[in-house]
């Protein structure tokens, strides 16, 4: 019976565990380029009584065996890559990528995080940044004397000057991992790599399987607010039941305790 109170133990800190990640993707179902988290679960060790297939009598076995599992516990949050929906911006630096890929940015350290936020902005000194001030890479510095700022599908920055001349800025290239997922979240919609996610590859945007650049574009959360609000419930009703599992386990053992010969 004791084996049921610590099932039930694990089984509220796995709904615990889920409405976290729950809650944290619609907290961010505004934020640009993030990328909803799944929490996964796995069943832990088994106590078998009689094993299957265990020899009963002559040319006789058991077929399924006696086994009590022990509850469940957290096996890993997996971040989903998929496209999130395309907002018009109107804003010449805002970029949206159309597909696999994730700008490089320059930390304060000298370090290169990723992101598939593309809400760049202009620094004092004409340096295209992010939201906090990084720079992107490679640095691209717009004049001061430019009207117009053009930026191709492939990455191409352009700008347009008062003379009616174009000068070349520089060409932004992209970034993939062969596993995403294994991508360190940092916060302020960035990314690290790891081990996990393989060296970045770099290419042109909308050749070799990169998405391409979309001017005037931001890429929104990919979060499914109905999906989220499903999940949130049923995390919820999970978590009454283990608890309800919990209170009937102490009841039997109270009724067990007072039993009088």
């Amino acid at each position: 019976m004791m084996i049921s109170l610590y099932s039930a133990a694990t089984g509220m800190w796995a709904q615990q565990y889920k409405l976290d990640t729950v809650s944290n993707n619609l907290a961010n179902v505004d934020t640009t380029g993030y990328k909803k988290v799944r929490a996964e679960f796995q069943d832990l060790v088994y106590q078998y009584s009689k094993n299957a297939g265990s020899p009963t009598a002559v040319n006789s076995t058991i077929p399924t065996g006696i086994y009590v599992g022990h509850g469940t516990r957290l096996s890993a949050t997996t971040r989903i890559f998929s496209l999130g929906n395309m907002e018009q911006t109107g804003n010449a630096l805002d970029l949206a990528i159309t597909g696999d890929g994730f700008f490089q940015i320059q930390l304060q350290d000298g370090r290169i995080a990723y992101t598939r936020d593309g809400a760049f902005k202009v620094d004092s000194q004409g340096r295209v940044v992010t939201a906090n001030g990084l720079a992107l890479i490679p640095n691209i510095v717009i004049p001061q004397d430019a009207v117009a700022i053009n930026i191709s599908p492939d990455g191409i920055f352009a700008a347009e000057m008062q003379d009616g001349t174009i000068q070349n800025l520089g060409n932004v290239t992209l970034v993939r991992f062969v596993n995403p997922a294994g991508l360190k979240a940092m916060g302020d919609n960035l990314y690290m790599e790891t081990t996990a996610s393989g060296a970045a590859i770099e290419g042109t945007p909308g050749q070799d399987g990169f998405g391409s650049l979309q001017q005037g574009y931001l890429e929104k959360s990919n979060v499914d607010v109905v999906k989220e609000m499903v999940d949130m419930i049923t995390a919820q009703r999970a978590y009454e039941l283990n608890a309800r599992s919990i209170q009937t386990a102490d009841d039997m053992l109270r009724t067990a305790s007072t039993l009088k010969r």
